[in-house]
């Protein structure tokens, strides 16, 4: 059978799922803490405007022994797996993000303050996208991301802070991503069991390297030209071939890559001071 077909929201019967856990959950909650006097059943909860809802929420998730409790107890009569997945949210991540991205299979989050983190969240209903209205990024939000069936989603409120940002902190923000996109390092589940993610495709690779050996022997004929201008040219033109060369052959000496970087950058520098003298 070929793998789910990854999608940046959840299927409409698991967002119903979530929601039915969620709450029961917070029912619980309530009827212990009594702030929402006559709501007895998670039926009842459900149909309670969301507004009413945040006080119940934000309990919830600053006494972590209500969720335990729950767990224990297991007052909704919950089947193993549906008590497994609310057990999961014990992992759950709270603070203040930054989204930084919406991509085809999920949206980009990146924690703020010192640890920071990328995640790859879904939407519930709607992808997160549609949820922010449009809103220039990067927008920074206070949420909870839950872990759910080996994927990350939030607890279905994102309160968005009324602030933009300056190139500075953009650019910033996306050396982050692109960084730990390099590495490979945004997190998508927060169980510790949950099973791999399915490979991206990838298109077979070609192997580049004899082509890269013959542009680098053919620079290697270019000698003074007839204006230093065009000798400043073919500098950089041999110090990008033998980068490009060396990134085929080797890519994980990054020492030797950064090195023969440099002797590129030099080169061009050289040109533009060469361009200058020549105006």
């Amino acid at each position: 059978m070929p793998p789910a077909k990854l999608s940046s929201m959840l299927s409409p019967a698991d967002a119903g799922l979530f929601f039915r856990l969620l709450w029961a959950l917070q029912s619980y909650a309530n009827r212990r803490l009594g702030l929402l006097p006559g709501i007895t059943s998670p039926e009842q909860y459900a149909r309670v405007p969301s507004e009413e809802k945040l006080a119940v929420r934000q309990a919830l998730w600053d006494q972590p022994d209500l969720l335990e409790a729950f767990v224990a107890g297991n007052p909704a009569r919950l089947s193993p797996e549906d008590l497994q997945i609310t057990q999961s949210w014990q992992r759950r991540v709270s603070g203040n993000f930054y989204i930084l991205r919406f991509l085809k299979r999920q949206a980009i989050f990146l924690s703020a303050g010192q640890d920071a983190r990328l995640y790859g969240v879904l939407g519930l209903y709607d992808d997160l996208a549609a949820v922010m209205l449009g809103q220039p990024l990067p927008i920074m939000v206070k949420a909870v991301l839950l872990p759910f069936k080996g994927r990350i989603i939030y607890d279905g409120l994102l309160q968005p802070y009324p602030v933009t940002f300056g190139s500075g902190i953009r650019g910033e923000l996306n050396e982050v991503y692109q960084r730990a996109k390099q590495q490979d390092a945004i997190v998508e589940a927060l169980e510790p069991e949950a099973p791999a993610r399915p490979p991206a495709k990838r298109p077979k690779r070609r192997d580049w390297r004899p082509l890269l050996d013959s542009v680098v022997a053919t620079t290697e004929q270019l000698r003074q030209a007839d204006t230093a201008v065009q000798t400043r040219a073919f500098g950089v033109l041999k110090a990008s071939a033998r980068l490009a060369q060396a990134a085929a052959r080797d890519p994980d000496d990054l020492d030797e890559l950064d090195a023969l970087a440099r002797r590129t950058v030099t080169a061009l520098r050289q040109l533009e001071t060469a361009l200058s003298r020549a105006q």
